[in-house]
């Protein structure tokens, strides 16, 4: 049952949308917020549930604008309603569906059934990605305008690169009057070859194939080209090395409308974690040297290039944290290297990870949060949600910034636990996810 009336009582309330930082009480009634008030002493009759968040922060509920929900298709990894419920803890109360589902998400029945089952399944906000060509195949569009009128909030192949120059042009071309983003998987896989990690000192060590970041970059540059000469929304997904990020800021200072995203992973994880020692380089290499857990697209960087992506999402040039949560079974992944599946399971560990930056002091708590509420609503026009405003839904994270955790498989609410932080000590903790005025996720350990 919805509380009447709410209140999150003397915590830190940060709200970057409305430039708020302070200590505080936030009001909710029903779904929505109705109060903020600064540095208060007002006391509550009992009509009000209240939620002491005393040395707590107080944020927006996170908004991930980059998860793999594995349905329809792939419900042996994931479903909505574990795909949700691993959200709300992870303070996330707004995701999207990316399209590569089995049959992908091309056409208006398959997305409105992913809506409406969402409306039943889920506890958090699902949002559809279109894609942008049938069956993401690369070789016709899908029918964006039909999309677009059920819902998608944008257009992806993502995991398959529009290899072909002129399809990308025509994609970008529809959008523009649709005023939604086109989302392209920044690979070109003739560089990347038989690549299977960051090519470098890491990958020859291991004998495994390496993938060039050039990859990435060349795809970017193309991509960055055509939506300057058609005037489109580009975004780009999961940015991971610096001579990419060098080109997305000349394009960004040239006035282009772009934005970029960065996975906790490349933050905060680079190539040695391959080496299975948590990132350490070992002396020598033996069966742990492959954690099949850190294999992933595109790959983990070097130190350097996941220092700068940390520097680029701080300075703005990156516009926002989102996951790539993409979980797989147990049997993807304990395999070969070569065999296993990319992908890291990211939704109950992203904040955490995110927030060692903070404690390094390499970014503000400010922008870590502006970068998972306020700036992907911006991005893409979601309404009343990504601020702590009167009149907005009331998706709210409560979230202590003192507490340690250590991530356990057998506490995943996803159904898929691959992530090679298992067994990794981690501050900061999501406490309590409000989802449109009610309490979806209480850590075990919190009394209200």
């Amino acid at each position: 049952m919805r509380s009447k009336k709410l209140v999150i009582k003397d915590g830190n309330i940060i709200d970057p949308s409305s430039r708020t930082n302070c200590i505080g009480d936030l009001i909710i009634k029903n779904n929505l917020i109705i109060d903020v008030i600064p540095n208060s002493n007002q006391t509550y009759s009992d009509e009000y549930e209240i939620i002491n968040a005393k040395n707590m922060i107080v944020s927006p509920g996170f908004i991930d604008a980059h998860t793999h929900l594995r349905d329809p298709g792939q419900e042996w990894k994931e479903t909505i309603s574990t795909g949700s419920k691993s959200a709300a803890k992870g303070g996330f109360t707004t995701i999207t569906s990316m399209p590569n589902t089995i049959p992908a998400l091309d056409n208006a029945n398959i997305v409105n059934d992913l809506v409406n089952r969402s409306k039943t399944d889920a506890i958090v906000r699902i949002l559809p990605i279109g894609s942008i060509t049938i069956g993401q195949k690369g070789a016709n569009l899908s029918p964006m305008n039909e999309l677009a009128e059920a819902g998608v909030i944008g257009f992806s192949d993502d995991g398959n690169p529009v290899s072909d120059s002129n399809i990308m042009k025509q994609a970008l071309t529809y959008s523009v009057d649709l005023d939604l983003p086109v989302i392209n998987h920044a690979e070109d896989k003739k560089i990347v070859g038989k690549g299977l990690m960051n090519e470098g000192i890491v990958s020859n060590r291991l004998g495994l194939f390496g993938a060039d970041s050039s990859a990435e970059t060349v795809m970017i540059a193309r991509d960055l080209i055509l939506a300057e000469n058609i005037g489109a929304k580009l975004h780009i997904p999961h940015i991971s090395s610096s001579s990419s990020l060098h080109l997305l800021e000349i394009y960004k200072n040239m006035g282009l409308n772009v934005t970029a995203e960065v996975t906790p992973h490349h933050l905060t994880l680079n190539e040695n974690w391959v080496y299975g020692k948590k990132g350490e380089v070992p002396d020598y290499i033996d069966n742990e040297s492959y954690d099949t857990n850190a294999k992933v697209n595109p790959p983990l960087r070097t130190i350097s290039d996941a220092n700068d992506m940390a520097k680029g999402l701080s300075d703005g040039i990156i516009d926002i944290i989102a996951t790539d949560h993409a979980p797989h079974s147990d049997i993807e992944k304990q395999c070969s290297f070569a065999d296993a599946a990319h992908g890291i399971n990211v939704l109950e560990t992203a904040f955490s990870s995110v927030f060692d930056l903070y404690l390094k002091k390499s970014i503000s708590m400010d922008r870590i949060i502006e970068s998972l509420t306020s700036r992907p609503a911006e991005i893409f026009k979601l309404s009343k949600v990504g601020g702590l405003k009167k009149g907005y839904y009331a998706d709210v994270v409560v979230i202590d910034p003192k507490a340690k955790w250590k991530v356990e498989q057998h506490k995943f609410l996803s159904k898929s636990s691959n992530t090679p932080l298992l067994d990794t000590n981690m501050n900061g903790k999501i406490l309590i996810t409000i989802y449109d005025g009610k309490v979806i996720y209480k850590d075990e350990n919190y009394n209200v």
